[in-house]
């Protein structure tokens, strides 16, 4: 299913090896050939250097919205925006920031495939290269109303993390107040992925990684490619949330595909995640059919409960089950 679908788009099947250019930009450590692409198809090769087709990092492959506060993003059970956490000096009031937006960034690429993908239309501006947008324009955008957080998402915003990092440089620097949050696979390049924890930490920001499965072999089969650093990022991540207590540095989350994803891959997470900070906030995310797994049910909820539970017996504290309207009463899971 992957081969099939990433020929479609004129994707390589696979993390390209061999004679070429290297990337480095994630952990895929694309070795990129003569003309070709690296695996999230923005990086090309080109006559022996490596060209980002999206314009990183002046220019990004993207679309923006603004989000009224609060927010429904995985983190805002707990985030500063949308309850006043770590008031006064992470937030504007002691209470959700009515009122106020959140700066949404959709970036349009990848360096996984899927075949779940929730928000799999990124790849329509993947093969388009459409829109591409200036950093300038972007940092207007977040003075044009009142936003008060900025949140790189897609797709993943690893594959053009330089544009965010100037982003978020700039925004910084101008705005008194300005959370910079990432939503990400986790499989950035680890020298990178400190820059990212910085910007956060600094800003009063959140990192968010969805955690898709614990055993390698799950792993590759639904998302096309293997753990890489996923874990070694999940670690230095949660080694340094102990130097921000007030407002999580980093959350997880796992979303629960029927059959696939069940509660003793949740326990194997969580068994993890609270050998390092129990204190972790982790949400559960109801799952619901799409793009190449729209064959399968909506996630029971029974599935949620047990996987729940299995979180609890390893140690967190703070479990979060998202979309539970999602959540239908069959045993199937």
């Amino acid at each position: 299913m992957h081969r099939r679908e990433r020929a479609r788009m004129g994707l390589p099947p696979e993390p390209p090896r061999g004679k070429g250019v290297k990337c480095g930009l994630c952990d895929a450590n694309c070795v990129i050939p003569d003309g070709g692409v690296g695996y999230c198809g923005i990086v090309m090769n080109d006559e022996g250097k490596p060209v980002n087709l999206a314009g990183a990092p002046k220019y990004g492959l993207l679309e923006y919205y603004y989000d009224p506060i609060p927010t429904n993003c995985v983190a805002h059970w707990f985030c500063p925006a949308s309850t006043g956490l770590g008031y006064p000096r992470w937030t504007l009031r002691d209470g959700p920031e009515l009122g106020h937006y959140n700066l949404a960034v959709f970036y349009g690429a990848c360096n996984l495939d899927c075949l779940f993908c929730q928000n799999w239309f990124f790849r329509k501006l993947t093969l388009s290269k459409r829109p591409l947008l200036s950093f300038e324009k972007l940092v207007k955008a977040a003075f044009e109303r009142p936003v008060t957080c900025v949140c790189f998402f897609g797709g993943d915003p690893s594959p053009q993390v330089a544009n965010a990092l100037l982003v978020s440089g700039e925004l910084m620097r101008r705005a008194s107040l300005m959370r910079i949050c990432w939503e990400t696979n986790g499989h950035l390049n680890p020298r990178t992925f400190k820059a990212v924890l910085d910007v956060s930490l600094r800003s009063g920001g959140i990192v968010k990684f969805d955690l898709k499965a614990w055993d390698p072999r799950l792993y590759l089969a639904l998302t096309g490619r293997e753990l890489g650093c996923v874990y070694e990022n999940a670690r230095e991540a949660l080694m340094r949330s102990r130097e921000r207590e007030e407002v999580p540095l980093f959350t997880a989350s796992t979303l629960l595909v029927p059959g696939y994803v069940d509660e003793e891959e949740v326990r194997m997470i969580a068994r993890f995640i609270a050998s390092l900070n129990p204190d972790t906030p982790y949400s559960l995310l109801a799952f619901h059919p799409s793009f190449l797994m729209s064959d399968l049910p909506t996630t029971s909820r029974r599935h949620a409960l047990e996987a729940e539970r299995a979180a609890r017996e390893e140690g967190l504290t703070r479990i979060h089950i998202g979309n539970p309207w999602l959540l239908t009463r069959s045993d199937y899971h």
